[in-house]
Protein backbone atom coordinates (compact mmCIF):
# COMPACT_ATOMS: atom_id res chain seq x y z
CA UNK A 1 0.00 0.00 0.00
CA UNK A 2 1.12 3.49 -0.92
CA UNK A 3 1.83 5.93 1.23
CA UNK A 4 -1.10 8.57 1.44
CA UNK A 5 0.33 12.24 0.12
CA UNK A 6 -0.87 14.19 3.56
CA UNK A 7 1.62 11.23 5.46
CA UNK A 8 4.58 11.03 2.91
CA UNK A 9 4.67 15.37 2.67
CA UNK A 10 4.66 16.15 6.01
CA UNK A 11 7.40 17.40 7.68
CA UNK A 12 7.66 19.28 11.07
CA UNK A 13 9.87 22.30 11.72
CA UNK A 14 13.15 21.83 13.07
CA UNK A 15 13.63 23.74 16.65
CA UNK A 16 16.03 26.42 14.72
CA UNK A 17 13.13 26.83 11.91
CA UNK A 18 10.70 27.27 14.61
CA UNK A 19 12.88 29.96 16.53
CA UNK A 20 13.53 31.96 13.20
CA UNK A 21 9.61 31.96 12.16
CA UNK A 22 9.29 33.40 16.03
CA UNK A 23 11.91 35.95 16.34
CA UNK A 24 10.35 37.15 12.66
CA UNK A 25 7.36 37.74 14.49
CA UNK A 26 8.30 39.05 16.86
CA UNK A 27 11.18 41.46 14.94
CA UNK A 28 9.17 45.06 16.27
CA UNK A 29 8.18 44.14 19.55
CA UNK A 30 9.04 47.22 21.71
CA UNK A 31 8.62 45.17 25.16
CA UNK A 32 5.42 46.21 26.13
CA UNK A 33 2.24 44.10 26.22
CA UNK A 34 1.04 42.14 23.41
CA UNK A 35 -2.29 40.90 22.66
CA UNK A 36 -3.25 37.36 20.63
CA UNK A 37 -6.84 36.78 18.93
CA UNK A 38 -8.15 33.48 19.50
CA UNK A 39 -10.56 32.02 17.43
CA UNK A 40 -11.00 28.28 17.71
CA UNK A 41 -8.96 26.50 20.83
CA UNK A 42 -7.39 29.13 21.88
CA UNK A 43 -10.67 30.47 22.98
CA UNK A 44 -11.58 27.63 25.45
CA UNK A 45 -8.42 26.16 26.25
CA UNK A 46 -5.45 29.29 26.10
CA UNK A 47 -3.25 27.54 27.98
CA UNK A 48 -1.42 30.90 29.05
CA UNK A 49 -1.55 33.52 31.89
CA UNK A 50 -3.46 36.84 30.21
CA UNK A 51 -4.15 39.90 31.85
CA UNK A 52 -7.34 41.03 30.17
CA UNK A 53 -10.07 39.66 27.51
CA UNK A 54 -11.73 41.25 25.15
CA UNK A 55 -14.60 39.76 22.43
CA UNK A 56 -13.09 41.06 19.81
CA UNK A 57 -13.73 41.12 15.53
CA UNK A 58 -11.04 41.00 12.54
CA UNK A 59 -12.08 41.50 9.28
CA UNK A 60 -10.73 40.40 5.89
CA UNK A 61 -10.69 36.78 7.29
CA UNK A 62 -13.00 34.14 8.39
CA UNK A 63 -12.99 30.93 10.83
CA UNK A 64 -12.92 27.36 8.83
CA UNK A 65 -11.54 23.71 9.39
CA UNK A 66 -9.14 24.68 6.24
CA UNK A 67 -6.27 22.74 8.09
CA UNK A 68 -5.46 19.31 8.38
CA UNK A 69 -4.31 18.56 11.82
CA UNK A 70 -1.67 15.56 11.92
CA UNK A 71 -0.22 15.77 14.95
CA UNK A 72 -2.81 17.45 17.55
CA UNK A 73 -6.50 15.98 16.57
CA UNK A 74 -5.28 13.40 13.83
CA UNK A 75 -2.09 11.78 12.37
CA UNK A 76 -0.49 12.04 9.47
CA UNK A 77 -1.98 8.79 8.05
CA UNK A 78 -5.01 10.13 9.17
CA UNK A 79 -5.22 13.96 9.62
CA UNK A 80 -8.03 15.49 11.63
CA UNK A 81 -9.12 19.02 11.10
CA UNK A 82 -8.81 22.31 12.84
CA UNK A 83 -9.55 25.30 12.52
CA UNK A 84 -7.89 27.82 10.29
CA UNK A 85 -8.12 31.73 9.39
CA UNK A 86 -8.99 31.97 5.51
CA UNK A 87 -9.00 34.98 3.35
CA UNK A 88 -12.58 36.62 2.92
CA UNK A 89 -15.24 37.97 5.24
CA UNK A 90 -15.23 38.71 9.02
CA UNK A 91 -14.26 36.44 12.35
CA UNK A 92 -15.24 37.06 15.70
CA UNK A 93 -13.36 36.08 18.38
CA UNK A 94 -11.46 36.83 21.64
CA UNK A 95 -8.06 38.56 22.52
CA UNK A 96 -6.02 37.87 25.12
CA UNK A 97 -3.61 40.68 26.69
CA UNK A 98 -0.39 39.16 27.72
CA UNK A 99 1.75 41.07 30.04
CA UNK A 100 5.39 42.27 28.78
CA UNK A 101 6.79 40.21 31.13
CA UNK A 102 4.85 36.89 30.52
CA UNK A 103 5.39 37.75 26.47
CA UNK A 104 8.95 35.82 25.90
CA UNK A 105 7.72 32.43 27.83
CA UNK A 106 4.38 32.80 26.54
CA UNK A 107 5.48 32.86 22.78
CA UNK A 108 7.77 30.10 23.04
CA UNK A 109 4.84 27.57 24.47
CA UNK A 110 2.48 29.27 21.71
CA UNK A 111 4.83 28.77 18.87
CA UNK A 112 5.00 25.42 20.63
CA UNK A 113 1.33 24.51 19.92
CA UNK A 114 0.29 26.54 16.92
CA UNK A 115 3.37 26.44 14.86
CA UNK A 116 4.81 22.64 14.61
CA UNK A 117 4.90 22.44 10.78
CA UNK A 118 4.50 26.27 9.94
CA UNK A 119 0.87 25.87 8.39
CA UNK A 120 -0.07 29.65 9.74
CA UNK A 121 1.20 32.81 9.03
CA UNK A 122 1.42 34.84 12.03
CA UNK A 123 0.37 38.35 11.83
CA UNK A 124 0.11 41.41 13.46
CA UNK A 125 -3.66 42.21 12.35
CA UNK A 126 -6.74 45.59 13.54
CA UNK A 127 -9.28 43.70 15.86
CA UNK A 128 -12.23 46.00 16.86
CA UNK A 129 -13.02 45.73 20.18
CA UNK A 130 -16.36 46.82 22.86
CA UNK A 131 -12.88 49.22 24.40
CA UNK A 132 -11.05 50.06 20.91
CA UNK A 133 -8.94 49.01 18.23
CA UNK A 134 -5.87 46.48 19.63
CA UNK A 135 -3.18 45.38 17.53
CA UNK A 136 -3.14 41.67 17.75
CA UNK A 137 -0.81 38.76 16.75
CA UNK A 138 -3.55 36.33 14.68
CA UNK A 139 -2.54 32.88 13.04
CA UNK A 140 -3.73 33.31 9.89
CA UNK A 141 -3.97 30.42 7.27
CA UNK A 142 -0.91 29.32 5.28
CA UNK A 143 -2.28 28.09 1.82
CA UNK A 144 1.12 27.56 0.13
CA UNK A 145 0.89 24.28 2.06
CA UNK A 146 -0.41 20.88 1.86
CA UNK A 147 -2.23 21.13 5.35
CA UNK A 148 -4.51 23.57 3.56
CA UNK A 149 -7.99 22.34 2.50
CA UNK A 150 -10.07 23.51 -0.03
CA UNK A 151 -13.48 22.33 -0.10
CA UNK A 152 -14.76 19.13 1.33
CA UNK A 153 -18.08 17.42 0.63
CA UNK A 154 -20.24 17.38 3.51
CA UNK A 155 -20.44 13.60 3.59
CA UNK A 156 -16.50 13.56 3.43
CA UNK A 157 -16.33 16.44 6.43
CA UNK A 158 -18.16 14.51 8.62
CA UNK A 159 -16.25 11.63 8.68
CA UNK A 160 -12.96 13.12 9.27
CA UNK A 161 -14.20 15.01 12.18
CA UNK A 162 -15.81 11.37 13.47
CA UNK A 163 -12.57 9.46 12.65
CA UNK A 164 -9.86 11.16 13.38
CA UNK A 165 -7.51 11.37 16.51
CA UNK A 166 -4.42 13.29 18.12
CA UNK A 167 -2.45 13.49 20.62
CA UNK A 168 -4.57 16.36 22.19
CA UNK A 169 -8.02 13.91 21.62
CA UNK A 170 -10.51 13.50 18.81
CA UNK A 171 -11.60 15.76 16.50
CA UNK A 172 -15.17 15.42 16.90
CA UNK A 173 -14.30 16.53 20.92
CA UNK A 174 -12.35 19.48 19.12
CA UNK A 175 -15.16 20.62 16.95
CA UNK A 176 -17.53 20.84 19.88
CA UNK A 177 -15.70 22.35 22.17
CA UNK A 178 -15.24 25.17 20.13
CA UNK A 179 -19.01 25.53 19.06
CA UNK A 180 -20.11 25.60 22.55
CA UNK A 181 -17.21 28.04 23.18
CA UNK A 182 -18.36 30.49 21.05
CA UNK A 183 -21.77 30.07 22.16
CA UNK A 184 -20.64 30.71 25.61
CA UNK A 185 -19.49 34.38 23.99
CA UNK A 186 -22.23 35.04 22.04
CA UNK A 187 -20.74 34.44 18.98
CA UNK A 188 -22.98 33.45 16.00
CA UNK A 189 -20.47 31.25 13.60
CA UNK A 190 -23.68 30.02 11.21
CA UNK A 191 -21.50 27.41 8.90
CA UNK A 192 -20.29 25.74 12.36
CA UNK A 193 -23.38 25.24 13.39
CA UNK A 194 -24.72 23.37 10.18
CA UNK A 195 -21.61 21.09 10.76
CA UNK A 196 -22.96 20.64 14.39
CA UNK A 197 -26.38 19.92 13.30
CA UNK A 198 -24.91 16.84 10.80
CA UNK A 199 -22.79 15.59 13.61
CA UNK A 200 -25.82 15.30 15.75
CA UNK A 201 -27.51 13.61 13.46
CA UNK A 202 -27.70 9.63 14.18
CA UNK A 203 -28.02 8.41 10.75
CA UNK A 204 -24.95 10.34 9.68
CA UNK A 205 -22.60 9.54 12.78
CA UNK A 206 -23.55 5.74 11.67
CA UNK A 207 -22.66 6.06 8.75
CA UNK A 208 -19.61 8.56 9.43
CA UNK A 209 -18.34 5.27 12.22
CA UNK A 210 -18.51 2.84 8.85
CA UNK A 211 -16.09 4.82 6.68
Amino acid sequence: MSTPPLARNFRILTDAERQESLAQAMRHWNRQDIWVFGYGSLIWRPDFEFSERRSALIRGYHRSLCLWSRINRGTPEQPGLVFGLDHGGSCKGVVFRIAAKQVPHTMEQLWRREMPSGAYKPKWLNCSTPNGNVKALVFTMNRNTDAYVRELSKEKLVSVIYNAHGINGPCLEYVMETAQALEKHNIIDQKLKTIVSHLHCPTVAMESARI
